[in-house]
This record gives C-alpha cells, sequence and structure tokens, in this order.
C-alpha cells in the first residue's frame, strides 16, 4: 500500500505583502509522479520553493514522512529527506561536474563516493563530463548535474522546477526520460511543468493551479482527456 511522503494542506504563502499561493493542500504518494500545471503567474514555482524552505510560508503544514517541516530553512529540508532543483541557478558554474556533484552531499561527506558513483552509473554522460566546468556544459546537461546534485542525498521526494526549460525537442524528451527512470529508482517526484501535455503523459497525477489556487485536480489521463482543463490551459485537445 502506497503510503504519503509530502503533504500540505492550507498552505499559503507570498512575498512580502503580495499572497501568491493560497490554501493549496496536496498529497504526494511513494512511488508517485505529480505534475502541477497552469498559467503563468499561478503561483506554481512559489509553491515549490514554500516546500523546499526557500519561501517561508504563511500559514499551513508541510509534512516530510509525516514530520512537520513547514517554516523549516532550505538547508534542514534537505535533511528531511527532500531534494529540490530550481529552473535557474541550479548549478555551481565556476565548478566542474565532479565537485557540483560532492556539493549535493554536503550534509554527509562521507558517503560522497558512493552517492556520486551511483550518480554516474544513471546518467553515464556525466562521467565523461566529470572534469568540464557546469559553466561550459549545455542546458541539458547542466539539468542532468542538477538532477544529480539533488539525488547525492538520496532523497524520498524530488521536486523539480521547470526541468525542460529552454531544451531542444530531443533534450526535452531525454530530460522526460530521466524523470521517469529517477522515480523508478523509488523517488516520489512533485513536478511543476509548463509543457504540461508532455508532464502530465508521464505523471500519475495532476494539479492545475490558477491564480494561486488548486482549479483542478485528478488522475493525470483524466486531465488529458478533459474538455475544460484542455481547452483553458493545455491550448488543444490531448
Amino acid at each position: 500500500m502506497s503510503e504519503t511522503v509530502l503533504a500540505t494542506r492550507g498552505l499559503t504563502s507570498g512575498y512580502g505583502k503580495a499572497v501568491i499561493c493560497q490554501d493549496v493542500t496536496l498529497a504526494l504518494s511513494t512511488g508517485q509522479i505529480i505534475c502541477i500545471i497552469g498559467p503563468n503567474g499561478a503561483g506554481k514555482s512559489t509553491l515549490l520553493k514554500t516546500i523546499a524552505g526557500v519561501v517561508r510560508p504563511i500559514s499551513g503544514s508541510v509534512q516530510v514522512a509525516g514530520r512537520e517541516i513547514a517554516g523549516l530553512s532550505a538547508a534542514q529540508v534537505a535533511r528531511s529527506g527532500m531534494a529540490y532543483v530550481p529552473q535557474e541557478a541550479n548549478v555551481f558554474r565556476q565548478l566542474t561536474t565532479h565537485e557540483n556533484l560532492a556539493m549535493g552531499a554536503w550534509g554527509d561527506p562521507a558517503r560522497t563516493d558512493k552517492a556520486r558513483a551511483r550518480v554516474y552509473d544513471m546518467f553515464p554522460d556525466l562521467r565523461s563530463l566529470r572534469r568540464e566546468r557546469a559553466g561550459n556544459l549545455s542546458g541539458g546537461q547542466r539539468q542532468m548535474v542538477a538532477f544529480g546534485m539533488a539525488l547525492m542525498l538520496e532523497p524520498q521526494v524530488l521536486l523539480l522546477d521547470e526541468p525542460s526549460a529552454g531544451l531542444s525537442p530531443l533534450m526535452v524528451r531525454q530530460m522526460f526520460d530521466i524523470v521517469r527512470r529517477v522515480n523508478a529508482e523509488g523517488v516520489a517526484i512533485l513536478m511543476v511543468e509548463q509543457n504540461a501535455i508532455e508532464g502530465l503523459r508521464i505523471a500519475h497525477r495532476g494539479l492545475v493551479m490558477a491564480a494561486g489556487r488548486v482549479a483542478f485536480e485528478g488522475a493525470a489521463e483524466e486531465l488529458l482527456t478533459s474538455k475544460e482543463v484542455s481547452d483553458l490551459y493545455l491550448g488543444t485537445r490531448a
């Protein structure tokens, strides 16, 4: 039976006096991918940042494996079993791939070599790029490094903010293959994705956000075939 590894209840957050996310409740189970879609400005990325501890919540609950983490710092959240891959500034450009992966395990340096070997096994392309500075890599390669850094602490939950953003069509397909591969390794994934149709195709469940709130929620296949969701948010009938 699947267990809930990440849950929010009534989560509200924003910046200063501006409320961006309002009363968001969701539950992510073991082995599951949830894809969050919606128009620009809907609050999707702010939601992930709040769960990750980058933005402090105004109110509400965030739990990882039953432990309350709302209000903890990003570093404390990372130690709770959750890793976050932001859309931008997700690698250290002056460091090599090998050094970036080591930074991903800063909280547990004794495990660095073993964890890094596992990442190289999962992403063989990174092994040949281990001495290359991250700033010299392509967008897709940097995304693989960012994935690898997040996996260094062997998280239960992975938060992905727009993993396909700015990539070529070929790299988009490869990136979604990587998401599936990581999920198959046992990592539950909460993913924000502007490529809504492709994101929902690899997800188990979907959330549609609009104006900071959850407008629709359900099985990914149901959202893909929903006329209302398609007309409003997918741009075409799936």
